[in-house]
């Protein structure tokens, strides 16, 4: 009897106490129910409470059976489960290994045995069985996400389970053939413009400038047609192409070699033709993508001309060519547009505010001061912006000199005063520089953003103003100076014309950037020292603003004697780490050493008193040291260049530089001087 209570067990369900009260509460609702009906009629409680067992007992053999049946369906798919983890892990398209802390593999699926050959893999250490298996393996085993690998002719995405030794390798080579194939037919535009073909061109007669036109067209059609690309003359000096972006990469990895062609070939002729190129893609939208192109075109013909522009609508601009000086324009006719152009602009504004770069040189300051005058000229008030705290001495004796102008220096202000002073319908010009990074007062520029001219001579880089309303830059030009100089041609001439002080300083800034008028010199840049000259600019004061100081003068000295030849013709000076230098120092340093004989370019880095490092870089004009600079964050002429690196010490700078050197000048590369990427 004791046994057979023994095997009694309580339904499964009473296990759980939330039911198993809910039972008790319900048995107690039933007896108290029973004992009512008992005293109000005993048969009714007799035929009640055998209605009460039959229930019991059909809903325990139904609750049993459900049971039952669950465990039954549970331990099925138990089993189902158990069974699809073997065959996903023997069958599924992942390949899958397990290794041991000795790197040995202590098991592989099948569909990773077949990436591995025949041969008998377990028990043997990864790199034994595929040495480039077991250096993805080492590489990726720290990485916290999945990785995109190459292992032997195929394409994986990597996962590793470093701590279990697990690695799952997925096959994506279908895939990631698409996704090359999407990147390499996406659709590039691009823009191809004739720089000076109105300038050659109306010196012609009718059958030179026609067999010009065939044998432009004809080079350019071959070239297209050799990286499938379609060519469509659209203009006497403007060409529209269209490409993938396969046949775009193809003519980058030939440098756009049809540039030097087109240009030797028409030099030979004596009418040397210089072509400017600006590619786009990386865009669905054609509008916005032929609308990058333009850009793009416009960012190469900003930058002097006689190279190519290419831009991903997502990535940095990569430039080629450039190699040569840009060609000085035989008109003026740009200088009169300019001229009454920025007249008008004039006419729609309260105030002018004008300013150079961050420790402004003396073409940046004379640039300045010509604009003030211009803007007087045409009855507008103008402001000179100046940091104080931030100059050389050069413009330390300038600042001095205009003391005796008492009208002008009341208009001098200082970042501070400048944005207390503007309103919402001023106009800020910037001079000798085109990137609002280097500007001289920052918070100034962001408020008068959507108001803003820029006049310079550098070539432009990718960093430029969002919405200019006019821009006069001319890399041909020696010097912003030489630029502000022509306008006054075109000013009224009922009112006071420039003052000795203003001639003076804007000869001074003519003088410095073309190095005493033996550099970057053109016809028109002597035209403009002759017309300042002519109205009172006095070279002894030009000479006194120049002179250098005993201190800096010993400086450079020093720099020049730590001289050391990294190429055949260049040369490079290092500061020390320890000490700093005055960034004007190292530009008068590298000056200095190109009059030496047997170099080409210099380089000279230092050490600034902000804690930047400076490179200052010059040529003569056969090396593009603005290619050179641009690699490391700079930019500025072909032949006259800089950067600031920032983070970094003297020794690491030169090692960042000797790279860029090593790059472009390796003698196993095409192109001789400037190659870009």
């Amino acid at each position: 009897m004791k046994n057979k209570f023994k095997q009694f067990k309580m339904p499964q369900f009473l296990d759980d106490s939330r039911l198993r009260t809910v039972a008790l509460v319900l048995m107690g609702l039933t007896v108290v129910s029973l004992v009512f009906a008992a005293m109000l009629n005993w048969l009714i409680a007799l035929i009640l409470f055998v209605l009460l067992i039959g229930t019991v007992i059909t809903v325990l053999y139904a609750i049993e059976t459900v049971t039952e049946n669950t465990a039954k369906y549970v331990s099925d798919l138990s089993y189902r489960i158990k069974r699809g983890e073997q065959e996903a892990l023997i069958k599924m398209p992942i390949g899958i290994l397990l290794y041991n802390e000795k790197g040995e593999i202590q098991w592989t699926n099948p569909y990773l045995q077949q990436y591995l050959g025949d041969k008998e893999v377990l028990g043997k250490p990864i790199k034994e069985v595929d040495p480039e298996l077991a250096e993805l393996v080492t590489q990726n085993e720290a990485a916290s996400d999945t990785k995109i690998v190459h292992w032997g002719d195929n394409q994986f995405q990597i996962i590793i389970q470093e701590s279990i030794g697990v690695v799952y390798l997925l096959d994506i080579t279908r895939y990631a053939a698409i996704e090359d194939r999407y990147e390499d037919e996406q659709v590039a535009i691009g823009q191809v413009f004739l720089d000076n073909y109105d300038e050659i061109t109306q010196t012609m007669d009718d059958q030179a400038v026609s067999n010009l036109n065939n044998y432009v067209t004809n080079e350019l059609s071959k070239w297209a047609n050799q990286f499938q690309m379609f060519l469509k003359r659209v203009d006497d000096d403007h060409f529209f192409v269209l490409a993938y972006a396969k046949s775009l990469h193809a003519a980058e990895k030939e440098k756009f070699k049809i540039l030097d062609e087109i240009r030797e070939e028409t030099s030979k002729q004596n009418f040397p033709l210089t072509l400017s190129v600006g590619f786009a893609y990386g865009e669905s939208d054609l509008a916005v993508l032929a609308t990058t192109s333009q850009s793009n075109l416009d960012l190469a013909l900003g930058r002097g001309g006689d190279q190519v522009v290419v831009k991903s609508s997502d990535g940095q601009a990569r430039f080629y060519g450039g190699k040569t000086n840009p060609m000085e324009k035989r008109t003026r006719v740009r200088a009169r547009m300019i001229s009454q152009a920025l007249q008008e602009v004039f006419k729609q504004v309260d105030a002018v505010f004008v300013m150079g770069h961050i420790r402004p040189d003396m073409d940046a300051l004379g640039a300045s001061f010509g604009i003030r005058r211009i803007a007087e000229m045409n009855g507008k008030k103008c402001y000179v912006v100046i940091d104080q705290n931030n100059i050389h001495t050069d413009i330390q004796r300038l600042l001095e000199e205009v003391k005796a102008y008492p009208e002008i220096a009341v208009e001098v202000l200082s970042p501070e005063e400048s944005v207390e002073k503007a309103t919402d319908n001023s106009l800020l010009v910037m001079v000798d520089h085109s990137k609002p990074s280097i500007t001289m007062a920052p918070d100034l520029y962001e408020k008068l953003n959507q108001k803003t001219i820029v006049i310079d001579h550098h070539r432009r880089g990718e960093e430029f103003p969002e919405n200019p309303m006019l821009v006069y830059i001319e890399p041909y030009a020696s010097s912003t100076c030489e630029l502000v100089t022509e306008m006054f041609e075109y000013q009224p001439q009922n009112v006071a014309n420039i003052n000795k002080f203003e001639a003076t300083t804007m000869l001074a800034g003519i003088t410095v950037d073309t190095q005493s008028f033996s550099m970057r010199t053109g016809t028109r840049t002597f035209d403009a020292a002759s017309y300042l000259r002519s109205v009172g600019a006095d070279a002894s004061m030009v000479q006194h603003l120049l002179k250098e100081n005993v201190d800096n003068y010993i400086q450079k000295n020093h720099l020049i004697e730590t001289i050391d030849m990294v190429e055949p013709n260049m040369a490079l000076c290092l500061g020390e780490d320890n000490r700093t230098y005055d960034p004007v120092i190292a530009a008068q340093a590298a000056d200095t050493l190109l009059s030496l004989s047997g170099i080409e370019a210099a380089f000279v880095v230092v050490q600034r008193p902000d804690g930047l490092i400076a490179i200052s870089a010059r040529s003569l004009g056969d090396i593009n040291v603005q290619v050179i600079m641009e690699r490391l964050g700079g930019g500025g002429h072909l032949s006259n260049a800089a950067t600031q690196l920032k983070d970094a010490t003297v020794s690491e700078a030169k090692a960042k530089l000797l790279i860029v050197l090593a790059e472009l000048f390796d003698p196993a590369e095409d192109d001789e001087t400037t190659k870009h990427d």
